[in-house]
């Protein structure tokens, strides 16, 4: 029976979305097609119907983590503007930790990247970049500017970008064996990150 126009955008979005979940989860080679098939509902020989390789899919898949990331911090997600303070707390949560699988693609992939297709590089350079700005949009504390008019000096929101992917990424590392240290990563940065007056 062949498929229509809608159901094959449906059933590549349900590719990328399954993608985008198991590579946070499991990382970019802890994966193969045939899985991601599967957890998309799909057989594993209508894959290449969608993609030329699994790198291609990698690619959007990483576009695509990032990009819903995105979207959920310039909406707010019950965020108060500015409240900084409250972002930090739920990105350093246990929860978080714990749920590679829908969490930031930042710290999720990072240390994958450098080892993947040039492509997926790309979309992870460009989606740190879009990440960069809007924090920056979010919570106008980080744009080291003073709310002078000036255009906004992005070394205070990828600052506070680096500590928190690298912060969480260290709790991740330890939370198996050292569960305690985990949970004090997470709570020290916090209270670092919180300290004075960080709504914008």
């Amino acid at each position: 029976m062949k498929v229509t126009r809608e159901q094959a955008a449906a059933n590549r979005a349900a590719i990328v979305k399954a993608a985008a979940r198991l590579f946070r989860e499991r990382g970019f080679d802890g994966v193969g097609v045939a899985e991601i098939m599967k957890a998309a509902g799909l057989t594993h020989g209508g894959f290449y119907g969608h993609f030329a390789s699994k790198d291609a899919l990698a690619a959007e898949a990483c576009g695509v983590a990032f990009k819903d990331m995105v979207d959920r911090l310039a909406g707010g997600r019950g965020l108060a503007k500015g409240d900084l303070a409250q972002y930090v707390d739920g990105y350093l949560s246990e929860t978080h930790r714990d749920r590679r699988d829908i969490g930031c693609p930042i710290a999720a992939f990072a240390s994958d990247i450098p080892r993947q297709d040039v492509g997926v590089q790309a979309e992870y350079a460009q989606g740190i970049d879009h990440f960069a700005d809007t924090l920056i949009g979010r919570f106008p504390s980080l744009a080291g500017n003073d709310g002078d008019g000036r255009a906004p000096d992005r070394g205070k929101a990828l600052l506070m970008m680096s500590a928190l992917v690298g912060g969480l990424a260290l709790a991740r590392a330890a939370a198996a064996t050292d569960p305690e240290l985990s949970n004090e990563i997470l709570s020290s940065l916090k209270a670092e990150l919180t300290r004075g007056d960080t709504a914008g």
